[in-house]
């Protein structure tokens, strides 16, 4: 069962909201190359050698994913890192992927555990670069399924190291919820007699959540892609999470009060995380978690390395560390999430771990839509339209929520 230390490092993320900010407005005028989205992109080149060791990285994380003892002795990948070579790690804990872009944009900074909600910012105003995996051993062994994806490539070319991916899946108490729900139109029916009981995730980003259903629930609308919506299918997503608001009870951010929650029975169906689940099981509630049958929204976090990195030898050291068999492992079961490296399943200290987050299962993962920016030129590769950004995104979650 999954400890409660682990719990604590995962606070400081499952509380944030991602409340990042719409494409760049400034990097039209210095891009060169056309992404697969519809953005453009700085012509900026990947190394062909690495140099020796400068001393020091500076990283951005999110909290859990450089872990030096300080929150527990016994959890501490940095220490072996810095002894293995030479390269002294600074960590900046950031809170959220706005904050994340505004220090990358610093030039303080040589790497950043950017979530997909990040990563198309980075790389549109140029302040990654690509990166060239021949110089990250332990790339190889990565799951093919994280390799080359919207969120960390352009066009072919690699803009980061995967690090590792979860789903956003439902849950509901199996005590109080019957027949089981295989849909997410359990937390979106009007009529729901659960009214007052369901949970939804506290973020813009949820919207996406609803667009996802209505890929399938309404197809006349003609959603391809969650994170690329005209004017017309943002209008219908949000209108559906207006609908939702009387339904729900309260919306979570904070991973202990989903779990008190769902413990006390005053929340009994919505969205979660399996780390989530696994926690409210240990704490006796009777959940269960299914991946609805319409997919799932997920994240998946990149390393990826500043543009104008001044340690750029020592971060890419880092990149191969972090995704080596052995820290990728620590990093995932302490975090509680898939492991980006393959070879990470067999040194888990649960046995279990890689099959209860799926690791392996890549038709499982072909069903979740992760976290990408919403920009105005459509990410699915409409041209004939306009897509609805990010900020207005948070605009319309403001309204939703009343």
């Amino acid at each position: 069962m999954w400890s409660t230390r682990m719990a604590l490092a995962l606070a400081a993320t499952l509380a944030i909201g991602l409340a990042a900010a719409c494409g760049d407005g400034d990097s039209a005028g210095k891009a060169t190359a056309a992404g697969q989205g519809g953005f453009t992109v700085p012509k900026l080149a990947a190394p062909q050698s690495l140099g020796a060791p400068e001393g020091q990285v500076n990283l951005v994380a999110w909290a859990g994913y450089a872990e030096d003892g300080s929150n527990d002795k016994t959890v501490d990948w940095v220490h072996p890192f810095e002894k293995a070579t030479g390269c002294k790690v600074n960590t900046k804990v950031a809170g959220t992927s706005d904050e994340m872009v505004t220090l990358m944009r610093t030039g303080e900074y040589d790497a950043v555990s950017a979530s997909g909600d990040a990563s198309l910012r980075l790389i549109a105003s140029g302040a990654a670069a690509p990166v060239n995996t021949a110089l990250v051993p332990n790339y190889a062994d990565v799951f093919p399924g994280l390799k080359l994806k919207p969120w960390n490539s352009v066009n072919g070319v690699s803009y980061g190291i995967p690090h590792g991916r979860g789903a956003n899946l439902l849950m509901w108490r199996s005590d109080r919820v019957k027949p089981a729900p295989d849909s997410w139109g359990a937390v979106f029916d009007a009529n729901s007699p659960y009214k007052g009981k369901i949970t939804a995730y506290d973020s813009p980003i949820y919207i996406a959540d609803a667009a996802l259903y209505l890929m399938s629930a309404r197809p006349e609308l003609g959603i391809k892609n969650p994170y690329a919506l005209d004017r017309g299918q943002f209008d219908a997503a949000v209108a559906l999470l207006k609908t939702q608001r009387g339904l729900v009870g309260e919306y979570w951010s904070d991973y202990t009060k989903e779990v008190q929650s769902f413990k006390s029975g005053d929340t009994v169906l919505g969205t979660t995380w399996q780390v989530i689940a696994n926690l409210a099981r240990a704490e006796k509630a009777p959940v269960k978690v299914t991946l609805p049958k319409e997919g799932s929204t997920g994240w998946s976090d990149t390393w990826m390395v500043a543009a104008k990195a001044k340690h750029p030898t020592c971060a890419y050291k880092w990149l191969d560390w972090i995704v080596s068999p052995k820290a990728n492992a620590q990093v995932a079961e302490w975090f509680g999430e898939a492991p980006a490296n393959a070879k990470a399943c067999g040194l888990t200290s649960d046995k279990t771990f890689c099959a209860t987050f799926h690791a392996t299962d890549e038709t499982y993962f072909s069903k979740v839509h992760f976290w990408t920016t919403p920009i105005a030129r459509c990410l699915d590769g409409r041209k004939n339209v306009t897509c609805v950004d990010y900020s207005k995104w948070t605009q319309a979650w403001t309204t939703i929520k009343g």
